[in-house]
């Protein structure tokens, strides 16, 4: 009977130790990307009161053998800050402090003083930085570099057009004084024109605009013309025109000059104060004599002249006024130009036996010599999930499940308790006999 005492006792600390991991779990429901844990036991050693057989044995209750995390992904809520990050999949944020490197699903990520992508506690997020040549090379801390993103020069201008190939030719030049009062402001003979803006060195914009001239059933001159630096108020021309020729198809077969296929470049004056003769090439697609098919290139059909697409390779100077983060991790500097550049990509990092982490709360895990070794690399690869920004992670903890679990450890606990209060009674009988 003193045996069953002990099972008893055996019994009820179990049964507390659930109500323990119930509790911790009921308090971590609001815990950024918290998993549950569940408690296992085993019983205990059993003792043989007769014979050999197995069928004999009489166990000595049970014992705790694990807790171990329950690793389903919880919800994803939205917060609309783009460092909030969540991990849709496998594996874990990498984060680095002066005591070593540590793991994390809590995505809750700011910016320090210096620039740094930290978490709520200060330590830094890991990844690869942009060096110039790729996000790739050796993990280190994410930094995003705030100093001014400066101006580029135009010097490639991509545009597909549809030119009306029942446009009707002109024989007369091309003009810019169309109405012959000696100011170039007034264009003349042309079928279609549009505009488009281009960088000086310093950034500075200006309006270039091109005037397409049908001479024969499938040739068009295009002149580019824009502000003069000296006048404003007056137009100038920039170099020769540039040929456009088209097959039966309305496929695009040179956008080169008169004697060349090669896109020929356009020299532009914006100005003294900044570099005097600016070469902008105009491109209007890979044309056949280019190497290529002419088909997704610039066209000329029955259909209105029109722009299809325009985008050209410079830009003005800009601050970084915020970030934004994409699905495979990517992080883009955002600036007051419009412009945005690769700053790095987030590492991501998983393990062979993730529920072996060693638990160091504040949401941090490291490695154990139970998890495997560490796999890093970068997100919606090898495995790894995809990147969620302005999202995170809630705990997956299911309140209705561990109100059920502390019911019946709370019953197991009860009935262990009636187990010793029974042998009690029955000691009594013994000792009253003696009596």
């Amino acid at each position: 009977m003193i045996t069953a005492l002990w099972t008893a006792v055996s019994g009820m600390n179990a049964n507390g130790t659930t109500l323990s991991v119930v509790g911790d779990n009921i308090a971590n429901m609001n815990t950024t990307a918290f998993k549950s844990n569940r408690a296992t036991f085993s019983d205990v050693l059993s003792s043989t009161i007769t014979g050999t057989s197995s069928q004999n044995s009489v166990g000595r209750g049970t014992q705790l053998e694990a807790i171990t995390p329950l690793l389903t992904q919880g919800s994803l809520i939205s917060t609309g800050n783009p460092l909030d990050l969540a991990i849709d999949g496998n594996g874990y944020f990498t984060v680095k402090d002066s005591n070593g490197t540590y793991y994390t699903r809590a995505g809750n990520f700011s910016m320090d003083k210096d620039g740094y992508l930290v978490t709520a506690s200060g330590m830094k997020v890991q990844g690869y930085m942009n060096t110039g040549t790729g996000t790739t090379g050796a993990i280190g801390d994410i930094r995003a570099d705030s100093s001014a993103n400066v101006a580029k020069a135009t010097t490639t201008v991509n545009m597909d057009v549809n030119l009306n190939s029942t446009a009707t030719s002109i024989s007369a030049a091309f003009t810019l004084d169309g109405n012959g009062d000696g100011v170039k402001n007034d264009p003349k003979n042309y079928n279609f024109s549009n505009t488009v803006t281009v960088y000086d060195s310093h950034g500075g914009s200006h309006e270039v605009t091109a005037y397409y001239v049908k001479t024969a059933g499938n040739t068009w001159n295009v002149y580019y013309a824009t502000q003069a630096a000296s006048n404003p108020s007056a137009l100038v021309m920039a170099s020769s025109p540039q040929v456009l020729t088209f097959n039966t198809n309305g496929v695009l077969v040179s956008d080169g000059t008169a004697t060349s296929s090669t896109e020929p470049v356009v020299k532009f004056n914006f100005g003294s104060d900044v570099v005097r003769t600016q070469n902008i090439k105009f491109d209007y697609g890979v044309s056949i004599k280019q190497g290529g098919t002419g088909v997704n290139a610039s066209t000329q059909l029955a259909d209105t002249s029109q722009v299809l697409s325009t985008t050209q390779d410079g830009n003005a100077s800009g601050v970084m006024k915020g970030l934004s983060i994409d699905e495979s991790g990517t992080i883009y500097g955002v600036f007051t130009n419009g412009d945005s550049k690769a700053l790095g990509v987030l590492s991501l990092t998983k393990f062979a036996a993730p529920d072996k982490l060693t638990k160091l709360g504040q949401n941090l895990l490291s490695q154990s010599n139970l998890s495997g070794q560490p796999v890093t690399g970068v997100p919606k690869t090898s495995g790894m999930g995809r990147i969620i920004s302005g999202s995170l992670e809630q705990s997956n903890v299911d309140l209705a499940s561990e109100f059920v679990t502390m019911i019946a450890a709370q019953r197991a606990f009860q009935a262990n308790s009636k187990t010793v209060t029974t042998v009690d009674d029955m000691m009594q009988v013994i000792l009253s006999i003696k009596q």
